[in-house]
């Protein structure tokens, strides 16, 4: 791409909640480098290792670009006509609840929008869901049930400012490392500051906590029944703040007849543990409580939220600073789905569809011919009638459902039987994009432009620096021109996302006055140069003190001097809102860099505007049996995201973990018979993967460990939401993906395998194997039940009609064989056997790949598997952002650099994310051990 003039865009980041800023420059060649936005008031300049390689997933390589019907391609009349038909002829046939929408946390806010407004308005079925029902709809269900709205309290600096931060199932130096460094900063600042880490695995975030809690899976609503009840026998309660702004409380307290001995038993924490964390939080009146998905996956997930929820209420620790429940959500526009109704069971602008009111005050206000009347089929539900043909025409966008719902297998299926199946997405080519009978070609990052909500409720704009490739289409665009095609033009008449942004405003504002939360009416009368300008802002931002569709002209002028077009500059915090205060029962509005928060004096969203404890009673949920002894629980590692369509794109993110793998006990190791690097089967009823063994005494005994985001395009078979059971919690809906009871078996390879190649290769004859990118090409670790005829094995990999010299080594009675080919000074491919696991220097072998061979003698060191003379093997990759190994590390430990720091200023390792520096201390602390043995 070649342009005028260099320049610096502002967008924000696509990957986790977080919502970081993003400044995207574009060189006067086309060369595309990323950083932190350091004014953006979520990050202020840092990026994890995900996002600080952004640029490299940006490449048009497996990109869908134009439309294709049954795989033949087409222009887009005769595709988004055979879509508008269909759909018409489906809901003329069967009525409305025959069609679906499945829509994604990757969609923008506008996107968002339209297809809620048309599956809702226009179709009049409620039949959409979102990829994020199964990351954070549990915390919905327990704002809702306890604030009357979903509403999250805090904002990001009330992290800086606690004296104690429990965190409950959060991974967050792996899946929110911006808001761990966040914290690991303040902490540098405040030493005394407390981390209590709640999780059954001994995660990388264990490194910044001075209490790990290995509780047991599913403990959770025991655990905080448990402080409850523990901090009103010791007279730890706020009762002013019980008394003037909640309901319920006596119902609460009496709920769990467990003593502390029966909490214990149903935490598997030892009675001192309990008491140590319950002491400290009832002393610690600045606490925030972070909790992600160990709360939210699971078949008691809203009522682990209300848990949480009624202990920050007893203490009246909600809205204050450095105070609160914290929801951290999983996707880059989770929240901003949330906004608009993507959930099949709420409305836009946080309206409630079980509300007669709500519903008609939808319909008036988007002029309707109808609106759903009663809340859709959430997810697993959904693809449940997809299958037994209720649903016969589902639209899918954004998102990969073969390989991240539960029961995945089932899911492929149904879709695979369902008569008509349209997908939108990026990719020509993920595991459900094959099985598409129309498939339309969606922008992509750095194309897009729109608006996302981050977990603090700060919206940020996503704007394009890229030209948008092939026929390549804004999903909105796509939606809209479906919708006209159906016969309601008039309703999708948008011009632009600026235009969808302003009408999602002024819905917010809409006969509001303060009754509901969700209110950016300043931004109602906001036009396509104001959008442009936009700089983030936390919500409510309501209007001025006579709301009108109009909006307030003092918001959007002051709007107008931020930004400047998205192009680097000044950047001015959001408009100050003095409804605030009147509205919400907030605080005066925030200068820059305070957060807005909800509650400190009640102010509910409920009808007595109080809030709601929930009674809740622990309940046992033991999954296990004999044939399937221990608890799988599922999860992301650190640099890769979901279903890897983006992440999978980049060599670097691809060294850290390159292959699937699952974590067990070295206890369980053993009874099991697995050795560490071992190929191991893990199967449930549902079904089973083959992944790799990873022995640690960091996973809890009795559970294992498997990452989500391996599919058929990078694995044999490793789709570990095959294995998870479609069960549900009964009021959010949400999956249970992290206790499934599960077994596991070494399994009897005859031969391992690793292989670098400068190609992927066409095919793998292995039954297991995962692929990943590298440095000048791929890299392949495989096993085989049987032996092969290794040549001819070697050259299927290599490419069978490949010129050049091949080199090889057999040893036949060991059972170890290596070949390595050359195409002129280049090597084409190396391949490495073994009866077991390969002992080869993976980081060193890649690098052979970018290598200059024309030293005919030097190519011996390739077959040997093994740097030559003072070569340096960097070991293991650790450190994502610089590509340092684990042994360069351990070297520089030797060398007398001792501390994090050390390293960093020797070898660069975690001075930029910082997303390696917990896995930096334990190879420090290793190597301390050893030294001391």
């Amino acid at each position: 791409m070649k342009i005028d003039e260099a320049r610096e865009v502002r967008t924000t980041c696509p990957y986790c909640g977080v919502g970081c800023g993003v400044l995207a420059k574009v060189a006067a060649d086309g060369e595309i480098t990323v950083r932190g936005d350091p004014d953006h008031p979520a990050n202020f300049g840092r990026l994890c290792s995900k996002g600080s390689a952004l640029a490299e997933t940006i490449d048009l390589d497996g990109r869908l670009l134009y439309p294709e019907i049954h795989g033949r391609r087409t222009g887009w009349d005769e595709a988004l006509d055979l879509v508008a038909s269909t759909f018409s002829r489906t809901i003329a046939e069967h009525g409305s609840d025959a069609v679906a929408f499945y829509v994604s946390g990757q969609l923008l806010t506008e996107d968002y929008y339209v297809a809620n407004k048309l599956m809702k308005g226009f179709i009049g079925s409620a039949n959409i869901d979102t990829n994020s029902r199964l990351c954070m709809a549990s915390s919905v269900a327990g704002h809702r049930r306890a604030f009357g709205s979903d509403t999250v309290p805090g904002s990001y600096e009330d992290l800086e400012l606690a004296d104690l931060i429990v965190l409950v199932g959060s991974n967050l130096a792996w899946c929110h490392p911006v808001l761990y460094q966040r914290i690991a900063a303040a902490r540098e600042k405040r030493p005394e500051m407390k981390v209590v880490l709640i999780d059954p695995r001994r995660t990388m975030t264990s490194d910044l906590a001075d209490m790990h809690l290995a509780i047991a899976p599913d403990g959770d609503v025991a655990l905080f029944t448990g402080l409850l009840a523990y901090l009103g026998k010791n007279d730890a309660l706020d009762r002013a703040y019980i008394a003037a702004h909640t309901t319920g409380f006596e119902g609460a307290t009496t709920a769990s007849a467990l003593d502390l001995a029966g909490i214990a038993a149903a935490t598997g924490l030892g009675e001192d543990e309990l008491v140590r964390f319950y002491s400290l939080f009832a002393a610690t009146a600045k606490t925030v409580t972070v909790y992600s998905q160990g709360v939210n996956q699971s078949s008691s997930g809203t009522d682990k939220v209300n848990a949480i929820i009624n202990c920050h209420l007893a203490t009246g620790r909600i809205g204050k600073p450095g105070t609160g429940p914290f929801s951290v959500t999983g996707q880059p526009n989770a929240m901003g789905g949330r906004e608009v109704g993507g959930l099949a069971n709420m409305l836009a602008a946080h309206m409630e569809i079980e509300n007669p009111e709500h519903r008609g005050r939808v319909q008036r206000f988007w002029s309707a011919p109808a609106i759903a009347e009663k809340p859709g089929l959430k997810a697993v539900e959904m693809f449940q009638a997809v299958a037994d043909g209720r649903i016969r025409a589902l639209w899918i966008m954004a998102t990969n459902p073969v390989d991240s719902m539960p029961d995945a297998d089932a899911v492929e299926a149904a879709i695979k039987a369902c008569p008509f199946v349209v997908v939108s997405d990026v990719l020509a080519m993920t595991d459900t994009v094959r099985h598409a009978h129309v498939r339309l070609p969606a922008a992509a990052w750095g194309e897009k432009d729109g608006s996302v909500t981050n977990s603090e409720r700060r919206i940020s704009r996503q704007r394009a620096f890229l030209p948008v490739p092939g026929e390549a289409r804004a999903d909105w665009w796509i939606i809209a021109e479906v919708a006209k095609r159906m016969g309601i033009a008039e309703a999708f008449s948008y011009a632009s996302p600026a235009a969808i942004f302003a009408e999602h405003a002024a819905l917010s504002a809409f006969e509001n006055d303060g009754a509901r939360d969700f209110d950016i009416g300043a931004y109602a009368g906001v036009d396509a140069e104001t959008y442009e300008e936009l700089a983030p802002f936390q919500w409510p931002a309501p209007a001025s003190p006579s709301p009108s569709r109009g909006g307030s002209a003092r918001a959007l002028s002051e709007a107008k001097q931020a930004g400047r077009g998205g192009v680097r500059g000044a950047s001015p915090p959001p408009p100050r809102l003095s409804r605030l205060a009147a509205q919400s029962s907030l605080a005066d509005p925030p200068l820059k860099g305070e957060g807005i928060r909800f509650f400190a004096n009640g102010g509910y969203y409920t009808p007595d505007r109080k809030a709601r404890f929930i009674a809740i009673h622990p309940t046992a949920h033991n999954r296990t049996s004999p044939d399937y002894p221990l608890i799988l629980n599922t999860g992301r590692v650190r640099d890769h995201w979901h279903t890897m369509t983006r992440t999978g794109k980049s060599q670097r993110l691809s060294q850290h973990m390159a292959e699937p793998f699952v974590e067990i006990h070295p206890a369980d190791a053993q009874h099991f018979g697995i050795g560490d690097a071992d190929i191991v089967r893990v199967s449930t009823v549902h079904g089973e993967v083959l992944v790799r063994a990873l022995v640690t005494a960091r996973q809890r005994s009795g559970s294992i460990f498997v990452p989500m985001h391996w599919t058929d395009q990078f694995s044999a078979r490793a789709r570990v939401d095959a294995l998870v059971a479609p069960i549900t919690d009964a009021i959010s809906g949400q999956p249970a993906s992290k206790n499934i009871a599960a077994r596991v078996e070494r399994f009897a390879a005859a031969a391992f395998g690793f292989a670098v190649l400068a190609e992927r290769p066409a095919s793998i004859d292995a039954d297991y194997w995962s692929l990943a990118r590298c440095a000048a090409g791929w890299r392949l670790e495989f096993a085989l039940e049987a032996g092969r005829d290794w040549t001819a094995f070697a050259a299927s990999l290599f490419g069978a009609d490949a010129l050049g010299e091949t080199l090889a080594y057999h040893d036949v009675a060991g059972g170890h064989y290596r070949f390595a080919r050359f195409a002129g000074s280049r090597l084409a491919g190396a391949l490495y056997l073994a009866p077991k696991p390969v002992a080869v220097s993976r980081s060193w072998a890649v690098e052979q790949l970018s290598a200059d061979h024309a030293n005919r003698r030097g190519r011996l060191a390739i077959v040997a598997g093994r740097p030559g003379g003072n070569a340096v093997d960097r070991g293991a990759v650790v450190c994502s952002c610089f590509g340092v190994g684990a042994n360069q590390i351990a070297d520089a430990v030797r060398g007398g650099c001792v501390s994090v720091e050390a390293i960093g200023a020797t070898l660069h390792a975690g001075t930029n994310c910082g997303s390696c520096r917990a896995e930096i201390r334990t190879i420090i602390e290793a190597r301390r051990l050893q030294a001391a043995e």
